[in-house]
Protein backbone atom coordinates (compact mmCIF):
# COMPACT_ATOMS: atom_id res chain seq x y z
CA UNK A 1 0.00 0.00 0.00
CA UNK A 2 1.24 3.51 -0.83
CA UNK A 3 2.58 5.18 2.37
CA UNK A 4 0.52 8.32 1.72
CA UNK A 5 -2.75 6.34 1.65
CA UNK A 6 -1.70 4.27 4.65
CA UNK A 7 -1.12 7.46 6.61
CA UNK A 8 -4.56 8.78 5.65
CA UNK A 9 -6.16 5.49 6.71
CA UNK A 10 -4.38 5.55 10.07
CA UNK A 11 -5.43 9.16 10.68
CA UNK A 12 -9.04 8.29 9.79
CA UNK A 13 -9.10 5.33 12.17
CA UNK A 14 -7.51 7.38 14.93
CA UNK A 15 -10.03 10.18 14.34
CA UNK A 16 -12.91 7.72 14.55
CA UNK A 17 -11.57 6.22 17.77
CA UNK A 18 -11.34 9.67 19.35
CA UNK A 19 -14.82 10.68 18.25
CA UNK A 20 -16.41 7.41 19.31
CA UNK A 21 -15.08 7.61 22.87
CA UNK A 22 -17.82 8.44 25.38
CA UNK A 23 -17.08 11.87 26.92
CA UNK A 24 -17.15 10.88 30.58
CA UNK A 25 -15.53 14.15 31.71
CA UNK A 26 -18.37 16.15 30.14
CA UNK A 27 -20.95 13.97 31.91
CA UNK A 28 -19.18 14.40 35.23
CA UNK A 29 -19.08 18.18 34.78
CA UNK A 30 -22.85 18.32 34.20
CA UNK A 31 -23.66 16.07 37.16
CA UNK A 32 -21.34 18.00 39.47
CA UNK A 33 -22.94 21.29 38.42
CA UNK A 34 -26.48 20.17 39.29
CA UNK A 35 -27.56 21.36 42.73
CA UNK A 36 -29.93 19.36 44.90
CA UNK A 37 -32.59 21.43 46.68
CA UNK A 38 -32.08 22.41 50.31
CA UNK A 39 -35.02 22.90 52.71
CA UNK A 40 -35.56 24.64 56.05
CA UNK A 41 -36.23 22.45 59.11
CA UNK A 42 -39.95 23.30 59.29
CA UNK A 43 -42.24 20.26 58.79
CA UNK A 44 -46.00 19.86 58.65
CA UNK A 45 -47.94 16.61 58.56
CA UNK A 46 -50.97 16.89 56.32
CA UNK A 47 -53.12 15.16 58.95
CA UNK A 48 -52.55 18.08 61.32
CA UNK A 49 -54.43 20.29 58.85
CA UNK A 50 -57.54 18.13 58.67
CA UNK A 51 -56.65 15.85 55.78
CA UNK A 52 -58.16 12.36 55.81
CA UNK A 53 -56.57 9.52 53.90
CA UNK A 54 -59.87 7.76 53.34
CA UNK A 55 -59.92 8.06 49.49
CA UNK A 56 -63.21 10.01 49.69
CA UNK A 57 -62.73 13.26 51.61
CA UNK A 58 -61.47 16.18 49.52
CA UNK A 59 -58.11 17.21 51.00
CA UNK A 60 -57.43 20.11 48.65
CA UNK A 61 -57.81 22.73 51.41
CA UNK A 62 -55.34 20.90 53.67
CA UNK A 63 -52.68 20.84 50.95
CA UNK A 64 -53.26 24.53 50.21
CA UNK A 65 -52.84 25.32 53.92
CA UNK A 66 -49.65 23.28 54.06
CA UNK A 67 -48.13 25.23 51.16
CA UNK A 68 -49.19 28.51 52.78
CA UNK A 69 -47.54 27.51 56.07
CA UNK A 70 -44.35 26.58 54.24
CA UNK A 71 -44.35 29.92 52.49
CA UNK A 72 -44.79 31.70 55.84
CA UNK A 73 -41.85 29.72 57.26
CA UNK A 74 -39.69 30.29 54.15
CA UNK A 75 -40.11 26.66 53.15
CA UNK A 76 -40.17 23.20 54.69
CA UNK A 77 -41.37 19.62 54.24
CA UNK A 78 -44.99 18.55 53.78
CA UNK A 79 -45.38 15.01 55.07
CA UNK A 80 -48.07 12.82 53.52
CA UNK A 81 -48.44 9.64 55.63
CA UNK A 82 -49.99 6.33 54.61
CA UNK A 83 -53.50 6.66 53.17
CA UNK A 84 -55.31 7.67 49.98
CA UNK A 85 -55.82 11.43 49.73
CA UNK A 86 -58.41 12.69 47.25
CA UNK A 87 -57.63 16.11 45.76
CA UNK A 88 -60.31 17.98 43.86
CA UNK A 89 -57.88 20.36 42.24
CA UNK A 90 -54.16 21.00 41.75
CA UNK A 91 -51.23 21.38 44.10
CA UNK A 92 -49.38 24.65 43.43
CA UNK A 93 -45.85 24.70 44.80
CA UNK A 94 -44.01 27.54 46.49
CA UNK A 95 -40.21 27.69 46.77
CA UNK A 96 -38.16 25.69 49.26
CA UNK A 97 -40.71 22.88 49.70
CA UNK A 98 -40.31 19.12 49.74
CA UNK A 99 -43.57 17.23 49.22
CA UNK A 100 -42.76 13.89 50.86
CA UNK A 101 -45.08 10.93 50.25
CA UNK A 102 -44.39 8.19 52.73
CA UNK A 103 -44.66 4.53 51.81
CA UNK A 104 -48.32 3.58 51.40
CA UNK A 105 -49.41 7.16 50.72
CA UNK A 106 -51.30 7.96 47.53
CA UNK A 107 -52.45 11.32 46.21
CA UNK A 108 -55.41 10.70 43.91
CA UNK A 109 -56.52 13.67 41.84
CA UNK A 110 -60.06 14.23 40.67
CA UNK A 111 -60.84 14.02 36.96
CA UNK A 112 -63.30 16.91 36.90
CA UNK A 113 -61.76 19.45 34.49
CA UNK A 114 -63.45 22.36 36.30
CA UNK A 115 -61.28 21.58 39.34
CA UNK A 116 -58.22 22.71 37.33
CA UNK A 117 -59.47 26.21 36.65
CA UNK A 118 -58.65 29.07 36.66
CA UNK A 119 -56.22 28.56 33.82
CA UNK A 120 -52.48 28.99 34.29
CA UNK A 121 -49.64 29.81 31.94
CA UNK A 122 -48.31 26.54 30.61
CA UNK A 123 -47.27 24.86 27.38
CA UNK A 124 -48.99 22.28 25.21
CA UNK A 125 -46.99 20.26 22.69
CA UNK A 126 -44.39 22.99 22.30
CA UNK A 127 -46.64 26.08 22.27
CA UNK A 128 -47.01 28.47 25.22
CA UNK A 129 -50.62 29.19 26.19
CA UNK A 130 -53.14 29.39 29.03
CA UNK A 131 -54.85 26.11 29.85
CA UNK A 132 -56.04 23.89 32.67
CA UNK A 133 -53.55 23.80 35.52
CA UNK A 134 -51.25 20.80 35.62
CA UNK A 135 -52.19 18.57 38.54
CA UNK A 136 -48.95 19.49 40.32
CA UNK A 137 -47.64 22.86 39.17
CA UNK A 138 -44.59 24.89 40.14
CA UNK A 139 -43.98 28.26 38.49
CA UNK A 140 -40.83 30.29 39.12
CA UNK A 141 -39.84 28.25 42.17
CA UNK A 142 -36.40 27.37 43.53
CA UNK A 143 -35.47 24.38 45.70
CA UNK A 144 -38.47 22.07 45.26
CA UNK A 145 -38.90 18.33 45.50
CA UNK A 146 -41.34 15.44 45.39
CA UNK A 147 -39.86 12.53 47.31
CA UNK A 148 -40.73 9.37 49.22
CA UNK A 149 -42.09 5.98 48.21
CA UNK A 150 -45.71 7.00 47.77
CA UNK A 151 -47.83 7.24 44.63
CA UNK A 152 -49.33 10.04 42.56
CA UNK A 153 -52.43 8.96 40.63
CA UNK A 154 -53.71 11.30 37.92
CA UNK A 155 -57.04 9.52 37.36
CA UNK A 156 -56.44 9.98 33.64
CA UNK A 157 -58.20 6.95 32.20
CA UNK A 158 -61.81 8.18 32.10
CA UNK A 159 -62.81 11.83 31.54
CA UNK A 160 -59.37 13.01 30.52
CA UNK A 161 -58.93 10.07 28.18
CA UNK A 162 -62.14 11.07 26.38
CA UNK A 163 -60.57 14.46 25.54
CA UNK A 164 -58.19 12.82 23.05
CA UNK A 165 -60.90 12.39 20.40
CA UNK A 166 -62.02 16.02 20.85
CA UNK A 167 -58.70 17.87 20.92
CA UNK A 168 -58.13 18.49 17.20
CA UNK A 169 -59.72 21.95 17.05
CA UNK A 170 -57.83 23.18 20.09
CA UNK A 171 -54.56 21.62 18.95
CA UNK A 172 -54.80 23.21 15.50
CA UNK A 173 -55.76 26.56 17.01
CA UNK A 174 -52.69 26.49 19.26
CA UNK A 175 -50.42 25.74 16.32
CA UNK A 176 -51.90 28.52 14.20
CA UNK A 177 -51.29 30.94 17.08
CA UNK A 178 -47.72 29.71 17.25
CA UNK A 179 -47.12 30.16 13.53
CA UNK A 180 -48.77 33.62 13.52
CA UNK A 181 -46.99 34.86 16.68
CA UNK A 182 -50.29 35.63 18.42
CA UNK A 183 -49.73 37.51 21.68
CA UNK A 184 -49.49 35.18 24.67
CA UNK A 185 -52.30 36.98 26.52
CA UNK A 186 -54.68 36.01 23.73
CA UNK A 187 -53.88 32.30 23.79
CA UNK A 188 -56.72 31.20 26.07
CA UNK A 189 -57.86 27.59 26.01
CA UNK A 190 -59.33 25.60 28.92
CA UNK A 191 -63.02 24.68 28.70
CA UNK A 192 -64.23 23.75 25.24
CA UNK A 193 -60.81 23.06 23.72
CA UNK A 194 -60.06 19.66 25.31
CA UNK A 195 -56.31 20.06 25.76
CA UNK A 196 -55.39 17.72 28.62
CA UNK A 197 -53.13 19.04 31.39
CA UNK A 198 -49.76 17.60 32.30
CA UNK A 199 -49.60 15.61 35.53
CA UNK A 200 -46.52 17.37 36.99
CA UNK A 201 -44.99 20.49 35.52
CA UNK A 202 -42.02 22.50 36.75
CA UNK A 203 -41.96 25.78 34.82
CA UNK A 204 -39.13 28.31 35.13
CA UNK A 205 -37.83 26.47 38.18
CA UNK A 206 -34.36 25.68 39.52
CA UNK A 207 -32.87 23.02 41.81
CA UNK A 208 -35.50 20.30 41.44
CA UNK A 209 -35.55 16.77 42.83
CA UNK A 210 -38.06 14.02 42.00
CA UNK A 211 -37.05 10.85 43.79
CA UNK A 212 -38.42 7.34 44.40
CA UNK A 213 -42.10 8.13 43.90
CA UNK A 214 -44.56 6.08 41.82
CA UNK A 215 -46.41 7.85 38.99
CA UNK A 216 -49.51 6.30 37.46
CA UNK A 217 -52.55 7.06 35.32
CA UNK A 218 -51.61 10.54 34.04
CA UNK A 219 -54.04 12.60 31.92
CA UNK A 220 -51.25 13.63 29.49
CA UNK A 221 -47.45 13.97 29.85
CA UNK A 222 -46.34 12.71 33.26
CA UNK A 223 -43.38 14.92 34.22
CA UNK A 224 -42.78 18.08 32.19
CA UNK A 225 -39.54 19.97 32.91
CA UNK A 226 -40.25 23.29 31.19
CA UNK A 227 -37.68 26.10 31.00
CA UNK A 228 -36.11 24.73 34.17
CA UNK A 229 -32.57 23.83 35.19
CA UNK A 230 -30.51 21.94 37.72
CA UNK A 231 -32.83 18.92 37.85
CA UNK A 232 -32.44 15.44 39.31
CA UNK A 233 -34.97 12.66 38.62
CA UNK A 234 -34.02 9.32 40.13
CA UNK A 235 -35.53 6.10 41.40
CA UNK A 236 -38.98 6.94 40.00
CA UNK A 237 -41.37 4.15 38.94
CA UNK A 238 -44.02 4.57 36.24
CA UNK A 239 -47.16 2.73 35.30
CA UNK A 240 -49.04 5.19 33.14
CA UNK A 241 -50.56 3.78 29.97
CA UNK A 242 -53.05 6.41 28.76
CA UNK A 243 -52.75 8.44 25.55
CA UNK A 244 -49.61 10.61 25.33
CA UNK A 245 -48.32 9.42 28.69
CA UNK A 246 -44.69 10.40 28.10
CA UNK A 247 -42.63 9.63 31.18
CA UNK A 248 -40.27 12.64 31.29
CA UNK A 249 -40.27 15.62 28.92
CA UNK A 250 -37.38 18.06 29.37
CA UNK A 251 -38.25 21.14 27.27
CA UNK A 252 -35.99 24.18 27.06
CA UNK A 253 -34.32 22.41 30.01
CA UNK A 254 -30.70 22.64 31.13
CA UNK A 255 -28.50 20.52 33.38
CA UNK A 256 -30.70 17.45 33.88
CA UNK A 257 -29.83 14.09 35.44
CA UNK A 258 -32.26 11.18 34.92
CA UNK A 259 -31.08 7.94 36.52
CA UNK A 260 -32.32 4.63 37.87
CA UNK A 261 -35.85 5.23 36.57
CA UNK A 262 -38.17 2.32 35.73
CA UNK A 263 -40.56 3.20 32.92
CA UNK A 264 -43.84 1.60 31.87
CA UNK A 265 -45.57 4.21 29.74
CA UNK A 266 -48.18 4.48 27.02
CA UNK A 267 -45.89 6.74 24.99
CA UNK A 268 -42.24 7.87 24.95
CA UNK A 269 -40.27 7.02 28.07
CA UNK A 270 -38.10 10.14 27.75
CA UNK A 271 -38.83 12.79 25.10
CA UNK A 272 -36.42 15.72 24.93
CA UNK A 273 -38.07 18.77 23.40
CA UNK A 274 -37.36 22.46 22.80
CA UNK A 275 -40.44 24.26 21.52
CA UNK A 276 -42.37 24.05 18.28
CA UNK A 277 -41.85 25.89 14.98
CA UNK A 278 -41.96 29.72 15.02
CA UNK A 279 -42.05 30.00 18.79
CA UNK A 280 -39.22 27.56 19.34
CA UNK A 281 -36.99 29.24 16.76
CA UNK A 282 -37.64 32.58 18.49
CA UNK A 283 -36.30 30.99 21.69
CA UNK A 284 -33.10 29.71 20.10
CA UNK A 285 -31.03 31.05 23.01
CA UNK A 286 -32.58 28.41 25.31
CA UNK A 287 -32.03 24.97 23.79
CA UNK A 288 -32.48 21.80 25.78
CA UNK A 289 -28.93 20.91 26.71
CA UNK A 290 -26.63 19.08 29.08
CA UNK A 291 -28.91 16.11 29.76
CA UNK A 292 -27.59 12.86 31.29
CA UNK A 293 -29.71 9.69 31.17
CA UNK A 294 -28.29 6.56 32.77
CA UNK A 295 -29.13 3.22 34.37
CA UNK A 296 -32.80 3.29 33.33
CA UNK A 297 -35.20 0.48 32.40
CA UNK A 298 -37.33 1.22 29.35
CA UNK A 299 -40.81 -0.08 28.58
CA UNK A 300 -43.46 1.63 26.46
CA UNK A 301 -43.57 3.19 22.99
CA UNK A 302 -40.03 4.53 22.51
CA UNK A 303 -37.02 4.51 24.82
CA UNK A 304 -35.31 7.89 24.32
CA UNK A 305 -36.69 10.40 21.81
CA UNK A 306 -35.22 13.71 20.69
CA UNK A 307 -37.95 15.83 19.10
CA UNK A 308 -40.07 16.31 17.27
CA UNK A 309 -40.78 19.66 18.94
CA UNK A 310 -37.17 20.89 19.07
CA UNK A 311 -37.05 24.20 17.22
CA UNK A 312 -34.83 25.92 19.81
CA UNK A 313 -32.33 23.07 19.49
CA UNK A 314 -31.12 20.06 21.46
CA UNK A 315 -27.47 19.50 22.29
CA UNK A 316 -25.14 17.65 24.62
CA UNK A 317 -27.25 14.60 25.50
CA UNK A 318 -25.58 11.57 27.07
CA UNK A 319 -27.41 8.24 27.38
CA UNK A 320 -25.69 5.21 28.89
CA UNK A 321 -26.17 1.89 30.63
CA UNK A 322 -29.90 1.45 29.94
CA UNK A 323 -31.96 -1.54 28.91
CA UNK A 324 -35.44 -2.40 27.70
CA UNK A 325 -37.45 -4.77 29.88
CA UNK A 326 -40.19 -5.27 27.28
CA UNK A 327 -41.25 -4.30 23.78
CA UNK A 328 -40.39 -0.86 22.38
CA UNK A 329 -41.48 0.48 19.03
CA UNK A 330 -38.14 2.26 18.66
CA UNK A 331 -35.10 2.18 20.89
CA UNK A 332 -33.42 5.55 20.22
CA UNK A 333 -35.44 7.91 18.02
CA UNK A 334 -34.23 11.27 16.70
CA UNK A 335 -36.99 13.04 14.81
CA UNK A 336 -37.70 16.44 13.30
CA UNK A 337 -39.24 17.82 10.10
CA UNK A 338 -39.04 20.78 7.75
CA UNK A 339 -41.33 22.94 9.93
CA UNK A 340 -39.02 22.85 12.93
CA UNK A 341 -35.65 24.36 12.10
CA UNK A 342 -33.19 24.30 14.98
CA UNK A 343 -30.58 21.62 15.52
CA UNK A 344 -29.85 18.29 17.16
CA UNK A 345 -26.17 17.81 17.83
CA UNK A 346 -23.59 16.25 20.10
CA UNK A 347 -25.61 13.19 21.09
CA UNK A 348 -23.80 10.25 22.72
CA UNK A 349 -25.47 6.88 23.37
CA UNK A 350 -23.66 3.80 24.69
CA UNK A 351 -24.24 0.50 26.48
CA UNK A 352 -27.90 0.04 25.56
CA UNK A 353 -29.60 -3.37 25.60
CA UNK A 354 -32.79 -3.76 23.59
CA UNK A 355 -34.94 -6.85 23.18
CA UNK A 356 -37.60 -6.70 20.43
CA UNK A 357 -38.27 -3.41 18.68
CA UNK A 358 -39.81 -2.26 15.45
CA UNK A 359 -36.75 -0.10 14.66
CA UNK A 360 -33.58 -0.08 16.69
CA UNK A 361 -31.88 3.26 15.87
CA UNK A 362 -33.88 5.80 13.88
CA UNK A 363 -32.78 9.28 12.77
CA UNK A 364 -35.15 11.25 10.53
CA UNK A 365 -35.27 14.86 9.39
CA UNK A 366 -38.60 14.19 7.64
CA UNK A 367 -40.92 13.13 10.47
CA UNK A 368 -44.41 12.44 9.06
CA UNK A 369 -43.23 14.04 5.79
CA UNK A 370 -44.45 17.39 7.08
CA UNK A 371 -43.35 20.98 6.67
CA UNK A 372 -41.24 23.16 4.42
CA UNK A 373 -38.70 25.93 4.66
CA UNK A 374 -37.16 25.10 8.04
CA UNK A 375 -35.08 21.96 7.78
CA UNK A 376 -33.16 21.02 10.90
CA UNK A 377 -29.42 20.54 11.29
CA UNK A 378 -28.61 17.05 12.64
CA UNK A 379 -24.96 16.33 13.31
CA UNK A 380 -22.43 14.62 15.54
CA UNK A 381 -24.45 11.59 16.63
CA UNK A 382 -22.53 8.80 18.39
CA UNK A 383 -23.87 5.28 19.02
CA UNK A 384 -21.71 2.61 20.63
CA UNK A 385 -22.05 -0.73 22.42
CA UNK A 386 -25.71 -1.27 21.50
CA UNK A 387 -27.33 -4.70 21.29
CA UNK A 388 -30.78 -5.64 20.04
CA UNK A 389 -32.29 -9.11 19.75
CA UNK A 390 -34.79 -8.37 16.99
CA UNK A 391 -35.98 -5.46 14.84
CA UNK A 392 -39.25 -6.39 13.15
CA UNK A 393 -38.71 -3.56 10.64
CA UNK A 394 -35.35 -1.76 10.44
CA UNK A 395 -32.06 -2.06 12.25
CA UNK A 396 -30.67 1.42 11.50
CA UNK A 397 -32.44 4.26 9.66
CA UNK A 398 -30.88 7.61 8.71
CA UNK A 399 -33.03 10.02 6.65
CA UNK A 400 -31.82 13.49 5.72
CA UNK A 401 -32.65 15.84 2.84
CA UNK A 402 -30.56 16.21 -0.34
CA UNK A 403 -30.02 19.90 0.44
CA UNK A 404 -29.60 19.41 4.23
CA UNK A 405 -27.80 16.19 4.92
CA UNK A 406 -27.40 14.56 8.30
CA UNK A 407 -23.71 14.78 9.14
CA UNK A 408 -21.18 12.89 11.22
CA UNK A 409 -22.93 9.77 12.48
CA UNK A 410 -20.63 7.32 14.25
CA UNK A 411 -21.73 3.70 14.79
CA UNK A 412 -19.38 1.55 16.79
CA UNK A 413 -19.88 -1.94 18.23
CA UNK A 414 -23.54 -2.36 17.25
CA UNK A 415 -25.13 -5.81 17.11
CA UNK A 416 -28.72 -6.32 15.93
CA UNK A 417 -29.23 -10.07 15.80
CA UNK A 418 -32.26 -10.06 13.52
CA UNK A 419 -33.85 -7.37 11.31
CA UNK A 420 -36.31 -7.36 8.43
CA UNK A 421 -34.40 -4.45 6.87
CA UNK A 422 -30.81 -4.02 7.97
CA UNK A 423 -29.88 -0.46 7.03
CA UNK A 424 -31.54 2.50 5.32
CA UNK A 425 -29.15 5.42 4.87
CA UNK A 426 -30.11 8.34 2.64
CA UNK A 427 -28.96 11.94 2.39
CA UNK A 428 -26.29 11.62 5.03
CA UNK A 429 -22.56 12.28 4.90
CA UNK A 430 -19.67 11.02 6.96
CA UNK A 431 -21.49 8.00 8.38
CA UNK A 432 -18.72 5.88 9.87
CA UNK A 433 -19.30 2.30 11.00
CA UNK A 434 -16.97 0.08 12.96
CA UNK A 435 -17.88 -3.42 14.21
CA UNK A 436 -21.51 -3.19 13.14
CA UNK A 437 -23.38 -6.50 12.78
CA UNK A 438 -26.97 -6.76 11.57
CA UNK A 439 -28.24 -10.29 11.25
CA UNK A 440 -25.99 -13.30 11.54
CA UNK A 441 -22.31 -12.50 11.87
CA UNK A 442 -20.19 -13.59 8.94
CA UNK A 443 -17.47 -16.12 9.68
CA UNK A 444 -14.49 -17.39 7.71
CA UNK A 445 -15.61 -17.83 4.11
CA UNK A 446 -16.11 -21.37 2.96
CA UNK A 447 -13.87 -22.84 0.29
CA UNK A 448 -15.10 -23.63 -3.20
CA UNK A 449 -16.08 -27.26 -3.69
Amino acid sequence: MNFKYLLILLISCSSFAQKAEFPTAEVDAIVNRIQLPVFPSFQINILELGAKGDSVTNTKLAFDKAMALCKKNKGGTIIVPKGIYKLNGPIHFVSNVNLRLEKGAKIKFSDNPKDYLPMVLTSWEGTMLYNYSPLIYAYECTNIAITGEGTIDGEGGKVWKSFKAKETEGKNRSREMNHNAVALKDRKFGEGFFLRPQMIQFFNCKNILVENIHIENAPFWCLHLLKSESITVRGVHYKSLNYNNDGIDPEYAKDVLIENVTFDNGDDNIAIKAGRDHEGRANSATPSENIVIRNCNFKGLHGVVLGSEMSAGIQNVYVENCKAVGYLKRGIYIKTNADRGGFIKNIHVRNIQLDEVEDCLYITANYHGEGKGFQSDISNIHFSAITCNKATESGIVIQGFPEKKIRNVFLNNIEIKEAKNALSNENAENVIMSDVFIGKRATVPSAAK
